[in-house]
């Protein structure tokens, strides 16, 4: 894991396409602004685990019910 260490008002970038600016820290909580193309998803941890998970559910699939198509 790359740390870095950022002042309100300066970024990193990633790549060519990818900026992420601290925007603003108020006590434990920082506000970041991403500049990214739109065909890149953004997501919380959370919630893109959670979309995640909800593909793999909806992949799986029971092999009992192949057996009934015969």
């Amino acid at each position: 894991m790359l740390v870095l260490t950022r002042k309100v008002g300066e970024s990193v970038q990633i790549g060519e396409e990818i900026e992420i600016t601290v925007l603003s820290v108020q006590g434990d909580q920082i506000k970041l602004g991403i500049n990214a193309p739109k065909n890149v998803d953004i997501h919380r941890k959370e919630i893109y685990l959670s979309i995640k998970e909800s593909n793999n559910e909806a992949a799986s699939f029971d092999e009992s019910l192949l057996k009934g198509l015969k």
